[in-house]
């Protein structure tokens, strides 16, 4: 064997002494407890609903049509009475009486004066809790002694294991 190849072999050999020393395996241990980590997550909602209630009416709008008919009657029945500046007079008072009496006429129909139901929309904000899965704690025996460890899902009766051992540092 060549020079070259002996010290190519000597540094395989070097580099993988190491790698001899730690060794890997996979073993399995007993799970003694499995704690579900649960979270509580408050996420709220609005509910609505409609209520009725009595509220007083509004009055109808008034209408001026009675009190311009009622005041141009009023004025020419007043200017029949009198003569003169009685005349005018009459037909003055006669506008004012039949503005009066023609408003009461057409209007009197328009105020309601009850009370009426109206739709009122109450909301509020309602809690609501949900629990959320975060993993499991999980506590298992492996030769005697207890180890604890934070999975992702529930390993049963037996966990499967990584043992790794290797030579402690001096």
């Amino acid at each position: 064997m060549n020079l070259q190849a002996k010290l190519m072999m000597s540094a395989l050999c070097i580099g993988a002494l190491p790698l001899a020393q730690a060794a890997d395996f996979e073993d399995f241990g007993k799970v003694v407890r499995v704690v579900p980590q649960v979270e509580q997550i408050n996420r709220p909602r609005q509910e609505c609903r409609t209520e009725y209630v009595q509220v007083q009416a509004p009055p109808q709008q008034r209408s001026a049509g009675g009190s311009i008919v009622g005041g141009i009657a009023g004025a020419l029945l007043g200017s029949q009475v009198g003569g003169g500046n009685g005349r005018t007079a009459a037909a003055a008072a006669g506008a004012i009486a039949g503005a009066v009496v023609g408003d009461r006429v057409d209007n009197q129909n328009n105020y309601q004066g009850g009370m009426q139901e109206q739709a009122v929309k109450q909301c509020r904000q309602v809690d609501h809790w949900e629990s959320r899965n975060n993993g499991y704690q999980v506590t298992y025996d492996y030769r005697g002694r207890n180890y604890t460890s934070i999975m992702s899902y529930d390993p049963g009766e037996r966990i499967r294991l990584r043992v790794s051992i290797e030579p402690a540092q001096q």
